[in-house]
């Protein structure tokens, strides 16, 4: 383990935003994660995965851990399910495809999410149709204050849309270092009630499809609308999918007839953020090196040297416009640094 200072972190952010680490330390297992944490003479202490859901707008005046953990093992099984520990820097893509090849069920529509694994539980990552939280057995977090390992069941974690106790109470007091998924050995649960899933598995005549027939499925449709961030920088879905009351989008859907929906429960109905900002002509767009992908308008782009505050200032710039136009708020997914 090596302590570097005034480290670079351009290719540690799918973004590709340049910006520098006051202190950098990459560790590898679980000892050299305490012994810095203990040495570190940073109070503030940065933890740094896979660089999949952030956007650097500054230099990071802290000590930066990134977490590069590795191993992937079966704890333990029964007849129908499979408990399966991931140490928290696996890739999370290699990490399902890995499941796959043993027909473990459970991540393929998950396939093809940038990051690593040990950060998908603080976002509750999801996907057509699936989130961490319906595998998601416990995960093992670090405690940064006093270095002691603590366990987080399902329940501790208090998972929502995109929201976990790691964005809330526990920000910034644990690190996770692995995470344990319940998955399927047989009767697994096939969910193509996406649209675009079963256009996909019909165009290629598959009517009674297979756990990699979906992931399979699922990698065509992010690859034909989402961009290789090793290509263009990017991480991924940039917005939150809105999520109004009933009785408020009621109202907003007599003046925008058009404007797609998902009912979530008797009082909310999901809005895509993806098609408010379509429709407010922003697809496709650029601003200097900073724009929206022309495929997918979920997805702010970095064409090669936007600095971090200028994709975050055209995210604003569409926020505004999209209250302004529509009269809802959408929320940035990304985490702004």
């Amino acid at each position: 383990m090596e302590l570097q200072l005034n480290f670079s972190l351009k290719n540690y952010n799918t973004f590709g935003i340049q910006a520098n680490a006051k202190e950098f330390a990459a560790v590898h297992n679980i000892a050299e994660l305490k012994a810095i944490l203990e040495q570190s003479k940073f109070k503030k202490k940065f933890i740094l995965g896979g660089g999949s859901n952030m956007l650097l707008t500054k230099d990071i005046d802290a000590l930066v851990i990134h977490i590069d953990l590795q191993g992937k093992k079966i704890i333990k099984e029964d007849d129908d399910f499979v408990w399966v520990e991931s140490q928290a820097g696996e890739n999370w893509h290699e990490f399902v495809l890995w499941t796959l090849n043993q027909n473990l069920g459970g991540l393929e529509n998950m396939s093809l999410i940038p990051g690593n694994v040990g950060t998908t539980p603080v976002q509750n990552i999801g996907a057509y149709g699936t989130e961490i939280k319906d595998t998601f057995d416990s995960c093992e977090a670090m405690n940064i204050e006093n270095q002691e390992m603590k366990t987080f069941t399902k329940r501790e974690c208090h998972f929502g849309y995109r929201e976990s106790i790691f964005k809330n109470e526990a920000k910034d007091k644990y690190i996770i270092t692995s995470v344990v998924f319940k998955l399927t050995k047989r009767n697994h649960k096939i969910n193509t009630s996406y649209g675009d899933i079963t256009a996909e598995l019909a165009k290629n005549n598959i009517t009674n499809p297979t756990l990699k027939d979906v992931s399979n499925a699922v990698i065509a449709i992010r690859q034909s609308k989402l961009p290789d961030p090793k290509e263009l920088g990017n991480s991924g879905s940039f917005f939150k999918n809105p999520v109004l009351l009933k009785t408020d989008f009621e109202k907003i859907h007599q003046s925008f007839p058009d404007m797609k929906y998902y009912v979530v429960s008797e009082t909310e109905v999901k809005v895509p953020a993806g098609w408010l900002i379509e429709q407010a002509g922003f697809k496709g767009k650029r601003f200097g090196d900073a724009g929206i992908h022309k495929n997918q308008a979920l997805v702010l782009v970095n064409y090669g040297n936007a600095t971090g505050q200028e994709i975050l200032d055209v995210s604003k710039y569409i926020q505004e416009t999209i209250f302004n136009t529509f009269g809802i708020h959408i929320e940035a997914e990304v985490n702004i640094v």
